[in-house]
């Protein structure tokens, strides 16, 4: 006999895909062409799962090739970070070591998802910083309150070193770019409510202008309050599209059972947000995935 929780998460389910359908209309369905090369840009560790991890998996699977670049490490969570370390304080050396963490859980959620290593792009940018970055004058450094850091710290990443400039951070986004040769780039929107993800938007936005050969699309994370509705783990209802994003057209991109186990799988990668803000985290574990043109057409 099934269990009783389970039993009301898949009348949940019920109630909420009939909610969503009710309110407004599916959006069309986006497919992926065999051979894609895709680029994700992913403000921090985990965006890339929330985001993309249905259609990441799909890429692959039709022998196209997937890469990831995060532009920032994760290193400004002081909230994450203080549970993560079960320490009442905290500076600069743990903040570090914490992004650090974040991303070696990002490097097994991306190779749960099939992402080979040299696929794995950290530019380690400051968490919380890069729409200060992106608005200084392009040669002045930014200093990240969280690492004490004006620099690159991490010898992990793909420039150790460059200075927090706007500058650095559109020439080594550029170097990703010229490494991966997308196709598809998919990218947060600047409508996205999280700063950092409006800085990725920008920076995507730019720098497309550059590879005309690659398709764009954006999608949020951040999109409202309470959105997605409802926070809990509902792996068979649709995404439905953002309040933020509300005048931009979306297309569903539909997951397979297997799809979302994958996901699901990946995201548990992230024990460090999980402690943080797991009902929202799950709530993107849904039977699709939306994504919007650059321009909002369709």
């Amino acid at each position: 006999m099934p269990r009783l929780s389970t039993l009301i998460i898949a009348l949940l389910a019920l109630g909420a895909r009939s909610h969503c359908c009710a309110s407004q209309p599916e959006p069309p369905e986006l497919s992926v062409a065999a051979g894609t090369v895709l680029l994700v840009v992913a403000p921090h560790p985990d965006d890339e799962t929330l985001c993309c991890a249905g259609i990441m998996q799909r890429v692959l699977r039709q022998g196209g090739r997937v890469s990831v670049a995060w532009l920032t490490s994760g290193d400004g969570s002081a909230l994450g970070a203080l549970l993560s370390g079960h320490r009442p304080w905290l500076d600069a050396q743990r903040m570090r070591a914490y992004g650090a963490r974040r991303m070696a859980e990002a490097r097994s959620a991306s190779a749960r998802l099939g992402v080979a290593p040299a696929g794995q792009f950290f530019l380690g940018y400051p968490d919380g910083g890069l729409l200060s970055v992106l608005g200084t004058p392009a040669t002045q450094a930014y200093r990240s309150p969280f690492t004490a850091s004006s620099a690159v710290p991490y010898a992990q990443a793909l420039f150790p070193g460059h200075s927090y400039s706007a500058a650095n951070l559109e020439l080594d986004f550029a170097a990703v770019l010229a490494r991966v040769q997308p196709t598809l780039i998919l990218a947060p929107s600047p409508r996205d409510a999280h700063p950092d993800h409006r800085a990725a938007g920008l920076l995507a936005l730019r720098a497309v202008a550059a590879h005309p050969g690659a398709a764009l699309r954006l999608w949020i994370v951040h999109g409202g309050e309470g959105w997605p509705s409802p926070r809990t783990l509902m792996p068979g209802v649709p995404l439905t599209p953002p309040p933020r994003g509300a005048t931009l057209q979306f297309r569903a991109f539909a997951l397979s059972i297997a799809e979302g186990d994958a996901k699901l799988a990946a995201l548990r990668s992230y024990a460090t947000q999980l402690q943080v803000m797991e009902p929202f985290l799950l709530a993107f574990v849904r039977s699709t995935e939306l994504f919007a043109a650059a321009d909002g057409a369709p």
